[in-house]
């Protein structure tokens, strides 16, 4: 069962611990940066990601209107150990529940166009491109 919990004083050491592949690296900052992003931006919301008691992943996102007056995605990871299992279209589904809750807006997630493994996900979520583009990531956005 995949769950979304808070990062806490309890888990966010482990949330550091998790890993990409040495080629996912290159896209997306390391989890502690994310962390400390957080903490000086109060609209974020990050959480763990779990597969039953184990944590597998790590997301936020913004929870007030940013460029394209959209909410955004900043992160989605899957530690390199669990990838494959489906557990990241699953985490991106509850975190996409969460947003909707918040508004209508459209939502956004950048990413760098290289990544096909987000595009494929994405895309498969009812994403689409538009064309936006912001610095070296391509903004892809979800209309409902």
């Amino acid at each position: 069962m995949i769950t979304l919990q808070p990062i806490t004083e309890q888990n966010w050491y482990t949330c550091c611990q998790l890993t990409l592949s040495d080629a996912q690296q290159t896209y997306m900052e390391p989890n502690a940066i994310s962390l400390l992003q957080a903490t000086y931006e109060p609209t974020l919301r990050a959480h763990a990601i779990y597969e039953d008691d184990a944590m597998v992943g790590f997301l936020m996102y913004n929870t007030v209107l940013e460029e394209l007056d959209a909410r955004w995605v900043y992160r989605i990871m899957i530690d390199q150990a669990h990838q494959g299992k489906g557990i990241g279209r699953q985490a991106t589904e509850l975190m996409l529940e969460e947003m909707v809750q918040l508004g209508t807006e459209p939502i956004v997630v950048g990413y760098h166009p290289d990544n096909k493994g987000a595009h494929r996900l994405y895309a498969s979520l009812g994403f689409v491109d538009e064309g936006n583009r912001f610095g070296r990531e391509m903004a892809v956005i979800r209309r409902k």
